[in-house]
């Protein structure tokens, strides 16, 4: 009897295993598109080189948390010289000092099973802010090779002036201060012996 109660025991003071999946950006499937003021109408184009992870909670989504990366060289507004121009020139992106754009979260908010709230930091430019936007789960399952797949989609709207552009608070410029953002995110899910974030 005093065996069983050590059991027990020993089963009531183990730590609660978290219901987590590891996915991996597949940045074939993910586009980070943006959408920005020319003149008098908009300028749109996508980074679509981006990689990092996602760890999911579905059980409190709280406790999720994402860490991602886009190559900055792979902007693409379809067309070479603009693109090419943007990434060269030192009041635009700068990509041979700035080649990387970050994002960490530091927190989620759970608003419904599928919707939340992600705040985190996001690195542009050489400049960190913190940035919060809404997020939804798309949802889940198998592709036709059998891997676990995972969709997301969230859409936000950054100041370039935050982020070291001088261009857009200058009087009567061109190019406007507010940048769209909508990602389209999707994972595969990785093996659960990897470790997490």
């Amino acid at each position: 009897m005093r065996q069983y109660l050590i059991l027990l025991m020993l089963l009531v003071n183990l730590p609660a295993v978290a219901d987590t999946d590891i996915y991996s950006i597949d940045n074939t499937h993910s586009f980070a598109s943006f959408k920005i003021r020319h003149v008098v109408s908009k300028t749109t184009g996508t980074f679509p080189d981006i990689t990092g992870k996602i760890l999911i909670d579905r059980s409190d989504l709280s406790k999720s948390s994402v860490e991602a990366k886009i190559n900055v060289m792979s902007v693409n507004s379809n067309h070479a010289r603009r693109d090419a121009h943007i990434r060269e020139k030192a009041e635009y992106l700068d990509a041979t000092k700035f080649a990387w754009m970050t994002f960490v979260s530091t927190k989620i908010e759970a608003i419904t099973q599928d919707e939340g709230l992600l705040t985190g930091k996001l690195t542009l430019h050489g400049v960190t802010k913190e940035i919060s936007f809404p997020f939804k789960m798309l949802g889940f399952g198998s592709d036709p090779w059998g891997a676990q797949r995972a969709g997301f989609e969230a859409h936000t709207v950054i100041k370039a002036s935050d982020y070291g552009f001088v261009w857009a608070s200058q009087p009567k410029s061109p190019v406007g201060d507010d940048i769209e953002i909508t990602l389209l995110i999707e994972g595969i899910k990785k093996h659960q012996d990897l470790k997490p974030l």
